[in-house]
């Protein structure tokens, strides 16, 4: 585990000397656990940049940057992804000091300093995401716990790459070394006794790409299909036609016959996007189902349902309208 300080300032000078003490002990104990919580030891990963990708008609650019600073809005995740791949191949650990970012290089070590209350922690970037709203990380568990976000879930963060830190561990990892390894030489580098090669790239601040206009929740009704006459029919049809060519897929993650059922579902999911809840009916019953959407395609709306597997919502699934 990546131990920090917690702290509303910088730490001095001999604590950080202290505090790589502290870290070179504990990333010992790290490295001799080979199973932890019932899970399998984390795969070593690798050292990754990845070619530019595009998530709900947003193309993002990874690169290599080692003086990076951006603010937005950081989430978390946590149980549902616990013991599975990143995306570099190690085995997320949520109790681990770890986060996902979109185009950061893996691995690569970053301050995130809560702005609505000042507590900060630093984290080791081994995963892609996130891809909801104007999020610009997504922390591990642990390193949600240490800014006092896991209540509300999401809060205002300003990120600052460690460049020397980010230095050390590319090395580490370049050679083969896994988390442990890159931990114990974030933990020299904090008391002093690792001086990587200075890196190469200019510093740069990131602009988050725009957010979506903020979209109401509501409940859409669509009658039961013995009240529909042939003329209701064809315009149903050509509705739905129109939907298609602007390219409107949801994901589905329940259906519930009660709205208060589903609106329970709709606040838990609701930091993975936009949620809307649809009625219609099923025979004589009313059924309300949880939608998160729309995506402009059937891949970026099948990263969300995959996601949302991993976290527990096993009948999550790609629909469209």
């Amino acid at each position: 585990m990546l131990v920090t300080a917690v702290s509303s300032r910088l730490p001095s000078a001999s604590g950080l000397g202290r505090l790589g003490v502290v870290l070179l002990a504990l990333a010992g104990l790290s490295a001799c656990a080979s199973h932890r919580g019932g899970y399998a030891a984390g795969g070593r990963g690798a050292y990754k940049i990845g070619a530019p990708y595009t998530i709900d008609g947003v193309t993002y650019v990874p690169q290599e940057e080692f003086n990076h600073v951006e603010t937005g809005v950081a989430s978390w995740y946590g149980p549902g992804f616990h013991g599975h791949s990143t995306a570099n191949g190690e085995t997320y650990d949520q109790r681990d000091h770890t986060a996902a970012h979109r185009t950061l290089q893996m691995p690569s070590i970053v301050r995130v300093t809560n702005l609505e209350n000042g507590r900060s922690t630093v984290v080791r970037i081994n995963d892609r995401g996130p891809y909801a709203r104007s999020r610009v990380i997504d922390l591990s568990r642990a390193a949600a716990q240490d800014l006092d976000m896991l209540r509300h879930g999401t809060a205002h963060v300003r990120i600052d790459q460690l460049p020397t830190e980010s230095m050390a561990v590319k090395e580490v990892a370049l050679s083969g070394g896994g988390a442990a390894e890159q931990e114990a030489a974030v933990a020299q580098v904090a008391a002093g006794r690792r001086n990587p090669a200075a890196p190469t790239t200019s510093p740069s601040i990131a602009q988050s790409p725009p957010a979506p206009p903020p979209q109401e929740v509501f409940v859409r009704t669509e009658p039961p299909p013995a009240a529909r006459s042939s003329a209701g029919a064809t315009v149903t049809s050509i509705a739905s036609a129109a939907s298609q060519s602007s390219a409107s897929f949801y994901v589905q993650t329940g259906a519930f016959s009660s709205m208060a059922n589903a609106e329970r579902q709709r606040g838990m999911i609701s930091s993975y996007g936009t949620t809307e809840i649809f009625q219609a009916s099923s025979g004589s019953r009313e059924v309300y189902r949880v939608r998160l959407g729309p995506y402009t395609t059937p891949d970026a709306a099948g990263i969300v349902a995959d996601r949302l597997k991993r976290s527990g919502y096993g009948e999550a699934r790609v629909v469209t309208d």
